[in-house]
């Protein structure tokens, strides 16, 4: 079993895929990765995780803790972004601080995942 960064990667897996799992890397983020530690051709042949030499985990791992912003990083400044929003009081900072769709979505009928479930009146007439 490989892990990086706290997470742990499937072996059946072709590596490429694998990386995937990892919060802040796509598919071709990840294969951008895998040129960066010199593994373009196990990109090629589709080698699975569990077939990686040490080695190539190491080099991985080195690409991976010096380039990008991963995992816990990216959360925090994602965090950290939204904090910022909210206080500055714009209209996205004031939509997440109400619960509300921020990217223009409509509430009038739709919405219920960030508003909340159906609420019911006791006593009303039809």
């Amino acid at each position: 079993m490989v892990r990086f960064l706290g997470r742990d990667l499937a072996n059946n897996k072709k590596i490429k895929y694998a990386l995937t799992a990892i919060y802040g890397i796509g598919l071709s983020r990840a294969k951008e990765i895998l040129e960066k530690a010199g593994l373009e051709n196990v990109d090629k042949e589709g080698v699975r995780t569990k077939d990686l030499s040490d080695e190539d985990i190491s080099n991985l791992r080195k690409v991976l803790e010096k380039d990008y912003q991963l995992e816990a990083d990216l959360y925090r400044l994602t965090n950290l972004n939204i904090k910022r929003l909210m206080e500055n009081g714009s209209i996205k900072g004031r939509r997440h601080r109400a619960g509300l769709p921020v990217r223009g979505q409509r509430t009038r009928t739709n919405g219920r995942t960030r508003r909340g479930g159906k609420k019911t009146v006791a006593g009303k007439n039809k």
